[in-house]
C-alpha cells in the first residue's frame, strides 16, 4: 500500500515538471516555426534552447547529463549537438537534419509508447490498424509490441 502511494507521488508533475513539459512543448513549436518559415535561424535556434532546458527541467540536471552521456545516446548526443552548432553556425538545413536524426536516435525508446497512446485515438487507431501501416511500423518501433 506504501509503494503505491509512494508511486502516485512520484507520478504527479510538481511545478518544475510542469515548466519543463511547457518549455519542451515550446521548443518543438519553435522548431516547427524554424522549419515552417523556410529554417529561421532564429526559430530554429530558440527552439533548440527552449527543447534542451525544458528536458532538463523535466528529468533534472544530473538526469539529463547522464541521459545525454550514456554509451548508447552518444551517436545521438553527437547528432543532436553538431546539428544545433551547425544551426547557430548559418546552416540551419544541415543543422536541423542532423539535429533530427539525433532527436530520432536519442527518443526512438519512446516510439512504442507513443505509437500506444496514438492507437487510443479513434481516428488515429483505425488508421495504424490498417495492415501495410501496421507492417512499416513494426519496422521501426519493436515487433514484440501490438502495434
Amino acid at each position: 500500500r506504501e509503494r503505491e502511494r509512494e508511486r502516485e507521488r512520484e507520478m504527479i508533475l510538481d511545478d518544475r515538471r510542469k515548466i519543463g513539459l511547457g518549455l519542451t512543448g515550446f521548443g518543438v513549436f519553435f522548431m516547427f516555426l524554424g522549419a515552417l518559415f523556410f529554417f529561421d535561424r532564429g526559430f530554429l535556434a530558440m527552439g533548440n534552447l527552449l527543447f534542451l532546458s525544458g528536458v532538463t527541467m523535466l528529468i533534472g540536471a544530473k538526469s539529463a547529463i547522464r541521459f545525454f552521456s550514456r554509451k548508447r545516446s552518444r551517436r545521438g548526443s553527437v547528432a543532436f549537438f553538431l546539428g544545433f552548432a551547425l544551426v547557430l553556425w548559418g546552416w540551419p538545413m544541415i543543422g536541423l537534419g542532423i539535429e533530427s536524426y539525433g532527436i530520432f536516435l536519442l527518443f526512438a525508446g519512446f516510439l512504442p509508447t507513443i505509437l500506444m497512446f496514438l492507437k487510443k485515438f479513434p481516428a488515429l487507431g483505425s488508421v495504424l490498424d490498417k495492415p501495410w501501416i501496421k507492417k512499416a511500423l513494426n519496422k521501426v518501433a519493436p515487433a514484440n509490441l501490438p502495434v
